[in-house]
């Protein structure tokens, strides 16, 4: 049985890499500290740090550890609020964990502004975090619902889906471009073009899927520049760089610099899902849920 008290030492040793700043941190002397390492240490039957004279260092094992021992007292904190807030007859919290597209959507403001008129005095906590990451979270129950871009599998024994929003990809072109003054733009006017393609970092298949995809539309990107976010790939295209397709929610309204066209032959599409567990703890979860679900669309 793991000691939390233990894993806190851990994780304070681990990030200063010095016990005797981790001491001071921890407000103890570093003997009964550096004994409390040992003993985890005993106790796991593995190595965490490689000890000199000079300083105290993870090994492999302790970094892979270190990670999975911080998320660990992440959720007991969380689970200790919540606790806290149950011990206090209040509802608790929720804790919410989301991807950039549901903000800028509008879909998670806009589902908590509702929250937050019908119950004002609810905490909600919020975790950005990718797909994979919430599903791990829901099962865990360190989450309540989760906005991805993915949803789980079908079959999975745990986890309900719904599709919260499809947001078609447009063309944005640099103001001033020659293919901006055209009345129709065809998939041959596009073919060898400079693009700036615009990444899922976390899927190391993103670009061959976009790729993929432009080809199927029947032309091939010249891709020049990768951007991590749409937001840096507007700021790229408004510098001449090159063009790109990005979501309707993030072009709307958009003039300076850049020019934006509807491609109606191009089907690409970002799109949201909610997920969430299929066993509900608290009526606040299942009520967020419904508010999140009305405000489905079409961006």
């Amino acid at each position: 049985m793991l000691d939390l008290r233990q894993l806190r030492y851990f994780v304070a040793v681990a990030e200063a890499e010095h016990v005797g700043r981790a001491a001071e941190r921890l407000h103890m002397s570093q003997s009964p500290l550096s004994r409390q390492i040992a003993q985890l240490e005993k106790n796991l039957g593995l190595t965490l740090f490689e000890r000199s004279q000079q300083r105290i260092r993870l090994t492999s094992d302790g970094r892979v550890f270190l990670t999975e021992a911080q998320a660990l007292l992440r959720h007991a904190d969380r689970l200790e609020n919540l606790g806290r807030r149950l011990g206090r007859g209040e509802e608790g919290g929720l804790c919410i964990g989301y991807v950039a597209d549901a903000m800028h959507t509008g879909i998670l403001p806009a589902a908590l502004r509702t929250l937050r008129d019908r119950r004002p005095g609810i905490h909600v906590a919020l975790y950005d975090q990718e797909s994979a990451e919430q599903f791990e979270g829901l099962r865990q129950r360190s989450l309540d619902i989760a906005l991805v871009r993915t949803p789980p599998p079908e079959d999975d024994p745990d986890l309900n889906s719904a599709a919260l929003l499809r947001d078609p990809l447009l063309l944005v072109l640099p103001a001033g471009h020659p293919l901006s003054e055209r009345e129709e733009l065809t998939p041959d006017a596009l073919d060898g073009q400079p693009w700036i393609a615009v990444g899922d970092a976390p899927d190391p298949a993103w670009r061959d899927t976009f790729v993929a995809s432009c080809v199927a539309s029947g032309f091939t990107p010249d891709i020049r520049l990768d951007a991590a976010d749409p937001l840096t790939a507007l700021g790229l295209v408004a510098s001449g760089l090159g063009l790109a397709l990005i979501q309707k929610s993030m072009v709307r309204g958009t003039s300076d610099g850049v020019a934006v066209r509807e491609l109606p032959w191009y089907g690409g599409s970002v799109q949201l899902w909610a997920a969430w567990h299929r066993v509900d703890l608290r009526p606040v979860v299942a009520e967020f849920r419904e508010t999140v679900l009305i405000g489905r669309g079409e961006a």
